[in-house]
Order: structure tokens, then sequence, then C-alpha cells
């Protein structure tokens, strides 16, 4: 337990970035692998079964406002805005890996596919986005305009004392509704290099190494407020973003469901679309990458896919050719959902990791439509992501478990109890346990996949038959 709480203290963000977020739990989850590590508790509970059982016997009032208050935690003040130094984050994130020469270095959107591609080649991914959660005086979930009124003046402030970012501010009444009564969500994104990550790159990519941009092209209409600040409202998972914008019947059931004192939202009106704020990628930041690789001599390699999830069959497929190359049998899939991700433990069980967004419906049909054309998997086995919502578009457990049927052996969640997902928060204290004993078989991580070899399976899949994600050499 001391060594665990060490270790968190050590990997511990910034005092203004969320540790239970994607794009910070995606990168301590690779660092932690290129340590040699697992990422139990997602970063932020120790693995202990008694910690899981404990959790899932509350009262579920208590459960929820848990849930709530980790997801807060060290939410700022709105105040405290103009004191946040975007340099600081790229200095955090650059302090999580091994100090050593690298064949190349990953940049850009977050995604958990591209993650898992760092991981086998055993090099960092250095993120473009980071939520900020702001501490708000019990606001409607159901209220876009008064949320923008009562945040522009602090968004203001962040942006002023901070150039390099853009604020994308994302208010989702759904997917986030029982955190963003008492927290607006400030998702920003780098739209430079920056000293820390400029040093990073010049300091630890080898010579003529290459830099991995990852550049996710999904957008989402969006309202400007000001410059490099806009309002999104809604987000990647269930709903469309006309039935935020316009309502449906879903969201007419849902609000009902809630006591909500409306039955459809008065969202401003969109009037541009941008990069979506978790995982949209903004480009001036590749063009510096550009720039720096020009005059250092380093390759540029660009990841290009518009949805989140596109790359995610390739990365699979990848590793189930990688494995076999290496004599492996890769026989057992790894699904997982949002930050709940195993990349140190899908190398060392042999496991082809398959990543999808969120627990949504339409992540939830990119999984089955994957098993439905690949080979089939002797074991398959998920991670789910509890967020404590069973709102429209969940991609329900009964449903889960019909695409897990696919095995020919076995299958399941993991970590999960029977009949609580998505309400069991005992998860994040039991997974990687519990991963670890239906995943015995072990391997070595090494040796690493190779540019060369990532070049030559791509070259051949893209020959063979069309993928979502594109690659530019």
């Amino acid at each position: 337990m001391l060594s665990f709480l060490f270790k968190k203290a050590s990997s511990r963000p910034p005092w203004f970035v969320s540790n239970f977020d994607s794009a910070t739990g995606l990168v301590k989850a690779l660092a932690n692998s290129l340590h040699g590590e697992g990422f139990p508790g997602a970063g932020s509970l120790p693995e202990r079964e008694w910690l899981a059982q404990a959790i899932n016997l509350l009262p579920w009032p208590v459960q929820q406002r848990l849930y709530i208050m980790g997801s807060a935690k060290g939410a700022v003040a709105p105040e405290q805005l103009a004191s946040v130094q975007a340099e600081a984050f790229a200095e955090w994130v650059v302090s999580l890996y091994p100090k050593k020469t690298y064949p190349a270095i990953f940049i850009g959107s977050s995604n958990g596919a591209a993650m898992h591609l760092a991981a086998a080649m055993g090099v960092p991914w250095l993120p473009q986005t980071f939520l900020i959660p702001v501490k708000t005086p019990n606001l409607s979930p159901d209220d876009p305009k008064g949320r923008i009124a009562w945040a522009t003046p602090f968004a203001q402030q962040l942006l002023d004392h901070n150039p390099a970012l853009q604020l994308h501010h994302m208010m989702d009444p759904l997917q986030d509704r029982p955190m963003i009564p008492h927290t607006s969500y400030f998702r920003v994104k780098l739209r430079s290099l920056g000293p820390a990550y400029a040093s990073f790159i010049r300091d630890h990519l080898a010579e003529g190494g290459t830099v991995f941009l990852i550049d996710c092209q999904k957008r989402w209409p969006v309202t400007q407020v000001g410059d490099r600040h806009y309002f999104q409202f809604g987000g990647l998972g269930g709903l469309r973003p006309e039935e935020y914008q316009q309502g449906s019947e879903l969201v007419t059931e849902f609000l009902r469901d809630a006591g909500a004192d409306v039955a459809k939202w008065d969202a401003p009106v969109p009037d541009c679309e941008q990069p979506e704020s978790e995982w949209g990628f903004v480009a001036s930041l590749g063009e510096e990458v550009s720039q720096l690789a020009e005059t250092a001599g380093y390759r540029v390699s660009r990841l290009v896919f518009d949805e989140p999830e596109e790359l995610s069959p390739h990365v699979a497929d990848l590793y189930r050719w990688w494995y076999r190359q290496r004599g492996m049998p890769a026989r057992t899939l790894l699904a997982e959902m949002f930050f709940l991700v195993e990349p140190y433990w899908a190398l060392r069980t042999g496991a082809v990791p398959f990543w999808i967004a969120f627990n949504a419906q339409p992540s939830a049909e990119r999984l089955r439509h994957y098993l439905q054309q690949t080979e089939p998997f002797d074991n398959i086995f998920l991670l789910p992501f509890s967020n404590g919502v069973a709102g429209p578009g969940l991609a329900t457990e009964k449903e889960l478990n019909a695409i897990l049927d696919a095995a020919r052996q076995r299958s399941g969640f993991l970590g999960a109890s029977p009949g609580r997902y998505p309400f069991d928060f005992g998860i994040y204290a039991r997974y990687e346990k519990d991963l670890k004993e239906k995943m015995p078989v072990r391997y070595s991580i090494t040796p690493r996949l190779t540019t060369t070899d990532v070049a030559a399976f791509t070259r051949q899949t893209m020959t063979d038959r069309p993928i979502g994600s594109i690659w530019i050499g």
C-alpha cells in the first residue's frame, strides 16, 4: 500500500489537470508499460478485493457521491484559472517516461489504439488535449446558455495567460450528468509544441527517428464564444449532435426520468465545426512538429482517421500479425473502454487489444463489427467502463455479453460484479487482479514492434482491403 501511495503521488498530474480523464489515464497507462508495470485502479485506486467489495456494499447514493467527488477531485476554483500554466502539463507528461533514446515518439490526439501501438513499439506518446475541471456554483445540468454566461469571464482569464491553448468548453448533460452541476469541463488543446515537448523530442528521439502524428479528424458543431474559445454541447456517445441540439424521443424520455424541468435542451445554435473536444486534433501542433522534424532530420508519419475508434481494428490486426511473427498464438482479445486500459498486461499475456472510446452502443457496434469480420478468437474479455449513467444509447450488459459470445471458448467482463454495470464502481479496484487470473499465460514484451514492421504491415493491409485509418509517410 505504501509503495502504491508513493507511486500515485509521483505520477499525480499538475494541480489543474483532472486525474480521471482519457488523456491522463492513457498517458499514465503507457508510461507504466514503458516502466514494465500494469495500470491498476486507473492509476488512482489500489488493487484490493476488499476495497472493491466495500465500494459495492455502500448504498447507491453514497457510491454515486464518492464517484462524483473522485471525478471532480482537484477541480479548479474559477478564480485560479489565470494561474494555469499549460507548459506544466507538458513537463509532467515527459517526466513520466524513462529517459532513454527512442526510435519513434507519438504526439497528438488521445487514442487508446494509438497508445497500444506505442506500447508495442516501446515508445512515448505526448497528448495534445487535457481536461481542466472547474468548480461550478451548482448550475443546472440543463441550461447550456447559462453555463456559457457564467464561464466566459473565467475562460478569458485562462486564455489570456496561455496563448498556446485553445479552449473547448464541453458540456454533456447526458453522460456527465452526475458531475456537471458542480463541475464544468474545460478541455484544452495545445496549439504549439512548447519547450518541454520540443526538448523531449530533440533529447530522446534517435537520429533519423520517426515522429508519429496522431491526427483524429473527428469534428463537432460548436458555438464560438471568443478567440480560441468554443462551446461544445454534447459529446461522443449514444446521441447524435443534432439530438443534443433539437431533441428527440430518447432525449425527452431521459429528461423525464431524470426529473428535469425541460423536455429538450435550449442549446446555443452552432456557428462552426471544430475538432471534437476530447478526441479531435488541432492542426497547428502538427505544423510545428513538421518544422522541428525538418530542421532536426526526423521523419514524420501521420496517422489520420475520422473517428476515434477507426484505428482500433488496424492496431488489433497488427498485434495479431506481430504475435504470430513471434510464434505466439494470438487467440485472446482484450476489449477496453475509455481509460480502462492495460497495455502492459496485453503484451505480457499475448492479448490482442481492441479499444473503444465509450460504453455507448455505437462504440459497442464497432467491436461487434470487428469480431464479425475477423478470424474468431478463443477468448474475449472486456474491461467495462462504469460511469453511473444508464441513459439513451448505453450499451447494456446484456448487449455487451452478446458481443463477447463470439468467443469460441471463454468470454466475459473483467473485474465486474454481474448486474451492476454501469454502476459498478468497485471494478476500478479489481479489474487488474481479475485480468491476471483469467489470462495466466505470460510472454516477454521484447522484442519490440519496429517502425519497419509497422510500415510493412500497413502497406499489406491497405493493399488487401480498405481500412478506416490512413497512414501518410
